[in-house]
């Protein structure tokens, strides 16, 4: 059997579909950038967007489903070959899924003027076909370890097609459980891949200078505890989302979290911010648990939606942002180190979701926070395009076809 390294190297069409990171992190990334340049036009009254969505949930949509759906293909379409040997996804094959992709963003961009059926059976079209085809690798491979992230893209699925179904009815879909449902499976993959990853890459860079605590290896009982009562507050949460019992459960859930980040040594990689990162892209799970544990039982609503923003902007963004730039940067043969650029990328991020969720302490001020949470989103991502770009459509060198 040809290895996956040879055919990489056989390949003699374009870079930028020699792996599914390519084309789908340029995409996330472009993606993130101009539904947040649109969705800022949409505040301020300089754009309606023909959607039969609401602004809200257009938005809410385009960042869970659209730039986290793309994110988790191309990490997926690099990662499985690597975890059973078979041949990756190239070429014509992989350009189908980037269109079905591509696809999808336009039938909820101009749904108002289409059935909703046919914008739902469209915008789950590639997330469907992308997991048939990640499902056969795994089983065909015997990858038995991995199906529980197939099981987790399942319910990912599910939390799609009911924020269609909301839609479609006429009801506030960003409010509702398919969105709660996407969440709540999206924050199940950090927890999950993120507890691999991050201890594991961490110990790697830090055994390189021989000196000091390395992480505590992953999947311990410990780890096993807090993911199974995230799990439960995460259920608790999208089924009775007002229940003082999904409050309290987030909040054991944030506390264990956060005992769970602490057992990784991250206070020990502040030289290398790409390592760095990766502890604070984590830190907004617990973070975002906590205070939405906390606003639950106080009754207090803008808490709750600053916490999903918390988990949304931070957990999510900043995760997939950090594994976007450390897998552009190994993948492409340059060295696995965060230039001045990468550091902008990230301050921008971080500093943009901290001032969307200053808009509930300070709540005089939320238009100006909004302005600057949203010019400070569209500035990380179309930076990641603009730095890493360039290199996606090239290939690694002494890889010239």
């Amino acid at each position: 059997m040809t290895s996956t390294a040879a055919q990489m190297r056989a390949w003699r069409g374009s870079a930028l579909l020699s792996y599914g990171f390519r084309p789908f992190f340029l995409g996330a990334a472009v993606w993130a950038a101009l539904a947040m340049g649109l969705w800022l036009a949409m505040l301020t009254g300089r754009t309606v967007l023909p959607t039969a969505f609401d602004p809200v949930s257009w938005h809410a949509h385009a960042f869970l489903y659209g730039y986290l759906g793309a994110v988790i293909a191309g990490f997926m379409l690099t990662a499985v070959p690597n975890w059973t040997g078979r041949l990756p996804i190239v070429g014509w094959r992989l350009a189908i899924l980037a269109l079905i992709w591509l696809a999808g963003r336009a039938a909820v961009a101009f749904s108002a003027g289409l059935p909703p059926l046919l914008v739902a059976v469209v915008d789950l079209a590639f997330p469907v076909v992308f997991a048939l085809a990640v499902g056969r690798e795994i089983v065909a491979g015997k990858n038995w370890r991995n199906l529980i992230v197939l099981a987790m893209l399942t319910v990912f699925i599910v939390g799609n097609a009911v924020f269609h179904w909301e839609a479609a009815r006429g009801d506030y879909a960003a409010g509702g459980a398919g969105l709660r449902i996407g969440l709540g499976a999206a924050l199940m993959m950090i927890a999950v891949i993120g507890g691999r990853i991050v201890p594991s890459f961490t110990r790697n860079w830090l055994a390189k200078r021989k000196s000091g605590r390395l992480p505590v290896p992953p999947m311990q009982r410990f780890d096993k505890l807090a993911l199974g009562v995230l799990l439960v507050s995460l259920l608790l949460w999208i089924a009775t989302p007002l229940s003082p019992w999904a409050g309290a459960a987030l909040v054991v859930a944030g506390v264990l979290h956060l005992g769970r980040l602490a057992r990784w040594a991250g206070e020990r990689t502040f030289a290398e911010p790409l390592v760095t990162v990766l502890h604070v892209g984590y830190a907004f799970l617990p973070f975002g648990a906590l205070l939405l544990g906390w606003a639950i039982l106080v009754g207090n609503e803008p808490g709750r939606t600053a916490a999903q923003h918390l988990w949304m902007g931070g957990a999510i963004g900043l995760m997939t942002l950090a594994v976007m730039t450390r897998a552009t940067l190994g993948h492409t043969g340059r060295s696995l180190h965060a230039g001045a650029a990468t550091l902008a990328i990230y301050a921008a991020l971080v500093t943009s979701v901290l001032a969307r969720v200053a808009t509930v302490p300070w709540p005089g001020e939320a238009m100006l926070l909004y302005a600057v949470s949203a010019g400070l989103w569209f500035a990380a991502f179309a930076g990641f395009a603009a730095a890493y770009g360039p290199s996606l459509f090239r290939r690694p060198p002494g890889k010239a076809g």
